[in-house]
Formats: C-alpha cells, sequence, structure tokens
C-alpha cells in the first residue's frame, strides 16, 4: 500500500474594502483584506494494492452533493503540457473549470520542475477541499440536521449541490484555487511556502490558473490576497498573461515556466505592500450577509464601457477615489478611530456617484439605507458595500467587542424583520495572513 501521507494548507477570503473598480487599472490601487474564513485543501495519495498503478486525480467537496470530480490526464504533444480529461461519475458530468483549469497548469508547471524540485511521483491523488462554513449562506441552505456531526464545527454539511448553494461573496474561487495550486506544490514537490521566492512563485501561478478559469485578466486582487493576506496592491499588467496559450495547446508549458519564473522578458510588475495595512487596536473588519449576490462580470463591464465613453469626467472621479482610498488607508494604519467614519463616508459619496453615472447598482438604494442605519449603531465606525459593489456581504468596521457584535445582531434581525429577507453578521473578521500549511487536526473526521 502506498504511504498515507496528507498534506494541508488554507488560503484566506478577501474583502476589497477601497479600490473598487479603480484596481482594475494600473494608475490605482486597493485596499484588500484577508478575511478569517479559510478555502482549505488536503492533498494525498491514493492508497493502491501493490503493482496496481493508477493515473487519476479525485477532487472532492463533501460538504455538498453530488460534488465529487474525476479527471484523468495525459501529457500534450507539441510542448502542451499536461492536460486533464473530466471522467464520468455515475451517470453524470458536472463541470468545474476552477478545479480543471488549475490542474491543467499546476501538473503542466510540475512537469517542467520535478528534476529540480522533485520529492514523490504523482501517478494519483486525492484532493479534499473544506470551506468555513462564512462562504456560504446558512439560512437559505443550511445544515441538514439529519448529517453526522463531524469535525470541529468549522465545516458544515449543506444538503444542496454546490452550484446551488447561496455564496456570500467572500472570494471562494480565487482561495481555492489557491489553495489547491499550494497543496499540490508543497504535497508533491520541495517547496518552501513561507519563503518569499515560494509566495511568489505560488502568486504567479494562481493568478495564471485562475484568469484562465475565469475566461478573462482579472485584477487580481484577490489572489494576491489569499497568498500574501492583506494589503495594498496594484495590479500586474493584462500583458504578462497576454501570450500564454491555452492548457493543452502547443507551447504552453514552456510559456508557462516562463510566466511562472518571469523569464525571456516576461515582467511581473505587480506591486504587494503589507507594511502599509493595519488596523488600530481594538477596530474590526466584519461582514454582514444580504443573502442576494450579484453578477460581477456584467457590473464591470458597464462601468468600464461608462468610463471609456466619458474618459474625463471617469478619470477626475476615480482620481477623487484614490486620494479618499489612500485617506482611509492612512487612518487605519495610524490609528485615527475618529477619522475612520468621515473617510468611510466620502468614499461611499463617490461610489455612489460612480454607479449613478454607469447606470449599475454599485451601491444599490437598499444597501444605502442599511449602512446608512448601520452607521447609527454604537461601536459601528462605517461600511461599505465592498469590491464591485452589488448586493453582496457588506463590511464594516467596528469597535472589537462582544458588546458591540451583541448591538449589531440585535439591530440585523430587527431591520430583517421589518424590512423582510434576510441580514445577519457573519463571523468572519479581518486577519492579517494569506496562505499557511495547516495541522491535521483540524480536519479530523475529513481525511479518509
Amino acid at each position: 500500500m502506498a504511504d498515507k501521507v496528507v498534506t494541508a494548507v488554507s488560503a484566506p477570503g478577501k474583502m476589497l474594502l477601497a479600490g473598487g473598480y479603480v484596481v482594475l487599472d494600473r494608475a490605482y490601487t486597493g485596499l484588500v483584506f484577508a478575511l478569517s474564513a479559510r478555502i482549505n485543501v488536503l492533498a494525498q495519495e491514493i492508497p493502491t494494492s501493490e503493482g496496481v498503478h493508477l493515473t487519476e486525480i479525485v477532487v472532492e467537496s463533501p460538504q455538498f452533493l453530488e460534488a465529487q470530480w474525476r479527471y484523468g490526464y495525459h501529457l500534450a504533444e507539441e510542448d502542451g503540457g499536461i492536460k486533464v480529461t473530466q471522467l464520468q461519475v455515475g451517470t453524470r458530468i458536472t463541470a468545474n473549470p476552477f478545479v480543471e483549469s488549475t490542474l491543467n497548469y499546476v501538473l503542466t508547471y510540475m512537469t517542467r520542475t520535478s528534476k529540480r524540485f522533485h520529492k514523490r511521483i504523482l501517478k494519483s491523488a486525492r484532493l479534499t477541499i473544506l470551506a468555513d462554513n462564512d462562504y456560504y449562506s446558512h439560512h437559505t441552505s443550511s445544515p441538514t440536521s439529519s448529517a453526522p456531526s463531524i469535525g470541529t464545527g468549522r465545516f458544515a454539511r449543506f444538503p444542496v449541490t454546490l452550484s446551488d448553494a447561496h455564496k456570500t461573496g467572500l472570494g471562494s474561487s480565487a482561495a481555492l484555487v489557491t489553495a489547491l495550486t499550494a497543496a499540490l506544490l508543497t504535497h508533491f514537490l520541495i517547496f518552501d511556502l513561507n519563503s518569499e521566492d515560494g509566495k511568489h512563485l505560488l502568486h504567479n501561478l494562481a493568478q495564471a490558473a485562475h484568469c484562465a478559469a475565469q475566461g478573462k485578466v482579472g485584477s487580481g486582487f484577490d489572489v494576491a490576497a489569499a497568498v500574501y493576506g492583506s494589503c495594498n496592491y496594484r495590479r500586474f499588467s493584462p500583458s504578462v498573461l497576454s501570450k500564454l496559450p491555452e492548457a493543452g495547446k502547443p507551447g504552453f508549458a514552456t510559456k508557462l515556466e516562463d510566466v511562472v519564473h518571469g523569464m525571456n522578458g516576461i515582467q511581473w510588475d505587480t506591486m504587494i505592500g503589507k507594511a502599509d495595512v493595519g488596523l488600530p487596536q481594538g477596530v474590526a473588519v466584519r461582514m454582514c450577509d444580504v443573502d442576494c449576490g450579484s453578477q460581477t462580470v456584467g457590473m464591470v463591464k458597464k462601468v468600464l464601457a461608462w468610463r471609456a465613453q466619458n474618459p474625463e469626467a471617469a478619470e477626475k472621479l476615480w482620481g477623487e477615489l484614490q486620494h479618499f482610498n489612500e485617506a482611509l488607508e492612512d487612518i487605519l494604519k495610524a490609528g485615527k478611530t475618529e477619522d475612520i467614519s468621515k473617510a468611510i463616508r466620502a468614499i461611499r459619496i463617490l461610489v455612489k456617484e460612480m454607479g449613478d453615472e454607469s447606470d449599475v447598482p454599485i451601491e444599490p438604494d437598499s444597501q444605502t439605507e442599511l449602512l446608512d442605519a448601520l452607521e447609527e449603531v454604537e461601536g459601528v465606525y462605517g461600511g461599505v458595500v465592498p469590491g464591485a459593489g452589488g448586493y453582496d456581504a457588506l463590511a464594516l468596521l467596528v469597535k472589537d467587542d462582544e458588546e458591540t457584535a451583541q448591538r449589531v445582531e440585535q439591530f440585523l434581525d430587527s431591520w430583517s424583520k421589518e424590512k423582510g429577507g434576510r441580514v445577519s453578521l457573519l463571523g468572519v473578521k479581518g486577519e492579517m495572513e494569506g496562505i499557511r500549511m495547516e495541522d491535521l487536526t483540524v480536519y479530523d473526521g475529513w481525511v479518509r
């Protein structure tokens, strides 16, 4: 039987407190906080009898129904790298583009580097994904009461498929791709996840895989937060990934290695400032689930179209937003709690203006009403609709004590009853740390 070595890593979710839309342009920056809600990935070989060899990768998310994906893999011709092929599970094939893209990219990279960083040969592997509960709205897809109690309670079982689960908008796809990438690299290669070189490599590979899965080159702040944690972020130039062929196409393997290592004319120009980010003592980042969600891609396209049609007005607005975003960053780092509310209000006014001008509900009227009311709760410094806006979870800066949390929870309960729908305070908080190795005792009952 093969040895049962298990490697566990986790990557945090994200919340873009300041920099929505402007972070898409390298001329501007975003203030992004990592979140305590994490996507966890456990990697292990599939035990086989002596003489039996498998070339299969099994990926599963046991918290959800029908959440297993099986892949075969082969070496593509003409330097195309490793290409995975999804296998049928029972009578169905349900695609998971983020998992599939990550496997294509990471396995290809591993074949290019295994001679230098070999630890164990990849023949077969089982990858188990476990998501902290705050990634999903419990009042629409609540844990099953009949399901057995497993683990420490961090990982609830849900009575729905993954596609039917209501996400809270904490950045699960970027955290998944980053954690999956890190789990494969650390399990099968000699790879130091704690070194700056290791994080840099992980960041570049995960960015490439995540952009491929999305079908576009995004700003990448979500992957940066998953790797490095809370930071001030300036995006990389889209040209870094623009000439990378599709997985399996001629030349993909060599070009991917060039991209990951920044070789042969490829220059990563991402700027990630860890030292620039902080929170005043006794202040916490909290999230409110509004159990809805937004089509972020469509919203971004409309805002960018408005910007292209109104360049002078847009640049003036974006420049003002950058100024106030930087002011909030400075206030938080300096610990000036008395100035937080004013800084957040200035940002919200400009974001609302951007939404009105582009006809995009970046801060919808219902969110405006809720945020204005929350500002009146004792211990709440202010809040925003983070990132691209819409109806995803709200971000609050609050006094970090139990009394404030109770006041916010009581307010949200009353608000839900009065207005209809459900709004609730999530347990997740902002934190500074990014990707990390985990102790296996966290996953008692989930490791096979």
